[in-house]
């Protein structure tokens, strides 16, 4: 578990407010790296993974055109299904990521092995929405997303504060 993850375990807590993921890529691995921080029942709703389109689009309600015009792994279709996730389970902050961890997919010379989208909401708020590449195994990749989806959070925690 890393340091990271912990301490926005420790200020969702503290701020007293719940998240809950949209998870492509990544495989549900956010949300297990989040439910094995201490007192996690406190503020982790849930998670639903979407590895394929069909589960994107029945479940979380994207259109398929969106998936067919900007491809399953782009900012678009991370942000559908962040606010199709908001949709079923109710939290103050929604995260979704997708990306290429593999050959295959929507992969190019622009968009190579390793790209990643993620994408945070507060209610109808953007908090982030990143485009970050990581180069190793898919597992190095998908390991790599979730501490940059943990560093994307805690800023946003951090800043909370700064702004009151």
């Amino acid at each position: 578990m890393s340091k990271t993850l912990n301490e926005v375990g420790e200020l969702l807590i503290e701020k007293k407010l719940t998240i809950a993921f949209a998870e492509s890529a990544t495989g549900g691995r956010l949300s297990a790296d989040f439910s094995m921080i201490e007192n996690a029942g406190t503020f982790l709703k849930g998670g639903i993974v979407c590895y394929d389109a069909c589960v994107k689009e029945d479940l979380l309600g994207v259109e398929p055109e969106l998936i067919q015009k900007y491809t399953p792994e782009s900012i678009e279709v991370t942000k559908a299904i962040t606010e199709g996730v908001g949709k079923m389970i109710p939290a103050d902050i929604h995260i979704g990521v997708t990306g290429l961890t593999c050959p295959g997919g929507s992969e190019t010379k622009e968009k190579p092995i390793g790209t990643m989208f993620i994408y945070g909401q507060s209610g109808n708020k953007t908090i982030f929405s990143e485009r970050v590449r990581f180069i190793g195994s898919k597992k190095k990749i998908v390991k790599a997303a979730v501490k940059a989806c943990g560093q994307f959070l805690l800023s946003y925690l951090q800043q909370l504060d700064e702004l009151k």
